[in-house]
């Protein structure tokens, strides 16, 4: 006889340490929160289980085993889509293993965790508030980090646009990373700089002017000034 799902049930088995048995919670667990009829439980939580869930989800996203981090990507997505704005206290305990994770060595890990980041702010929480949380990942020590934040920002954008966003506080890491010692940082960071300049036009121009222009090294065709100011 099957063990009757709960998210009490759920709290314990997403707890587990082998592989092969948190690959199968992890399908049951999307399967309950996506069947409204199984999972009422889900929509009068007292937050404390979900802090359990949540907690080791995050466990999961760090996990050293790529199908485990995917997987766990994908049951947030699916809580995400289930309960909503109500995820936005639970979002500071996943961040930052989605920082890290937006610098993994698999293609795959990157862009899913970038989908959940898109995913959280239509669905949870505002681009802004995501984004005032993920500005560490400027300075991360991991090269594919730094680069995955300024590819993250550029979804971003082209996906709400430059309204919803504080714009003025994120410019100066990019313009930090035009000069940071990996090349990929670079080409990406100068990317998302024309891309905000793309969507606010003279308002970015004015921010460089203020604070003024970091050299890029070994890269004289990488100018801003030329992008920017010459019409």
């Amino acid at each position: 006889m099957e063990p009757e799902c709960s998210l009490e049930y759920f709290s314990v088995q997403v707890a587990q340490r082998d592989v092969s048995r948190r690959l199968q919670v992890g399908q049951e667990l999307i399967d309950y929160l996506g069947d409204p009829r199984r999972s009422v439980d889900v929509d009068h939580d007292q937050k404390r289980t979900l802090d359990d869930i949540v907690d080791e989800l995050t466990g999961w996203v760090n996990s050293s085993n790529f199908k485990v981090t995917l997987l766990a990507l994908d049951v947030i997505a699916a809580l995400v889509d289930r309960i909503k704005d109500r995820f936005k206290p639970h979002f500071g305990t996943v961040v930052p293993a989605l920082v890290d994770r937006l610098g993994d060595t698999k293609d795959q890990v990157r862009e899913q965790t970038q989908n959940l980041l898109i995913r959280i702010m239509d669905q949870a929480v505002s681009p802004q508030y995501v984004w005032e949380r993920l500005t560490s990942g400027f300075k991360h020590k991991n090269f594919r980090t730094r680069e995955g934040v300024c590819l993250c920002l550029i979804t971003t954008l082209n996906t709400y646009g430059a309204q919803p966003l504080t714009l003025s506080k994120i410019v100066p890491h990019i313009c930090n990373l035009l000069g940071d010692p990996n090349s990929q940082v670079r080409d990406t960071a100068m990317s998302a700089m024309v891309e905000i300049y793309r969507h606010v036009g003279e308002k970015v121009r004015a921010d460089l002017i203020k604070k003024g222009v970091p050299q890029v090294r070994n890269e004289p065709q990488l100018n801003l000034t030329h992008l920017f100011f010459e019409s």
